[in-house]
């Protein structure tokens, strides 16, 4: 071998058929030998028995270490091609299992969302059943009899009738009992007949001193009017001051036994007398006493005015 020809026996030029040409059979090619080698006389014999060939140390795949420090490097003579940078993984992973006992790669469990699904409506229909129960117990309660709590006509206040003024249109009337009671007047309803409210009337006229109040209100127009007392005696006469606004009437209210009733019957003795004022408009003050020499020996019920048909 000479400087600038390198010959036929470089490794580049080896050709392990080259024996099968005449152009190899020239240069020296020869067929296999027993002993596994072949090519051309002097070329490097690349024929290896199994097991006898011999791997350069390969570093495997770097490990992971700290930073700042070099990993170790394996000194197996052989490393599984896996191992390699770009090796095929050889990791298997399990298929996932599902909640059905075993039955994989079905997807999801169904089942179990149909049986949610069911319950869900259940609970929505039962929901629904419940509150249109509770609407009908109410609708029944409503409608089996009356109402435990006050209703607007059973309010304990003062009925339109005890009022001291009237609606407009109209002239005033009073209960004796929402009157001013003074020297000893009181109410009480043990006697019938009464017409007030709750058959209530005025007791303790009979005694000198005793007197009740009425502040009227709501006349239209000064003028005569006729004042209705409504009374009751036990068959006797009785009579008692009338006082209109400060000035008292020359004659006292005549409340006699014009019914002819027996005398002693107080549930027989109402009856009604009336008497002239003159009023003046807007509010105005009517008095009924007990004085000396009146006979007062009455209950009194309700009190009115009205027009005075004689103007």
């Amino acid at each position: 071998m000479t400087s600038g020809n390198n010959g036929a026996s470089t490794p580049e030029d080896d050709d392990p058929f080259g024996y099968l040409y005449a152009d190899g059979q020239a240069n020296g090619a020869q067929p296999p030998s027993g002993s596994g080698g072949y090519g051309y006389p002097g070329s490097v014999n690349r024929v290896r028995a199994v097991g006898q060939r011999q791997y350069p140390q390969q570093a495997p795949a770097p490990a992971t270490a700290p930073y700042g420090q070099v990993p170790q490097q394996s000194n197996a003579h052989y490393a599984a091609p896996e191992t390699f940078p770009g090796g095929a993984p050889t990791t298997q992973h399990p298929m996932q299992s599902y909640s059905d006992g075993g039955n994989r790669g079905r997807g999801p469990n169904t089942k179990g969302l149909l049986i949610g699904a069911i319950a869900v409506v259940a609970a929505v229909v039962i929901g629904i059943g419940v509150a249109m129960a509770g609407g009908d117990d109410k609708d029944n309660a409503g409608g089996s009899g009356a109402s435990t709590t006050p209703s607007t006509s059973q309010s304990s206040e003062p009925s339109a009738s005890a009022s001291e003024s009237a609606a407009a249109g109209e002239l005033p009337k009073v209960d004796a009992k929402a009157l001013r009671l003074e020297g000893g007047t009181t109410t009480a309803s043990d006697v019938k007949g009464a017409n007030a409210d709750g058959g209530v009337y005025v007791q303790g006229f009979n005694q000198v001193g005793a007197k009740v109040t009425w502040t009227v209100n709501g006349i239209e127009k000064t003028g005569t009017y006729r004042l209705y007392v409504r009374y009751d005696i036990p068959g006797v006469d009785a009579n008692g001051t009338l006082t209109v606004n400060g000035k008292a009437n020359t004659q006292p209210l005549n409340m006699k036994n014009f019914a002819k009733q027996p005398e002693g019957d107080w549930e027989k003795g109402w009856q009604t007398t009336w008497a002239q004022v003159s009023l003046n408009k807007g509010t105005n003050t009517i008095e009924l006493s007990c004085q000396q020499g009146n006979q007062c020996n009455a209950l009194l019920d309700q009190f009115s005015v009205t027009e005075n048909v004689d103007q």
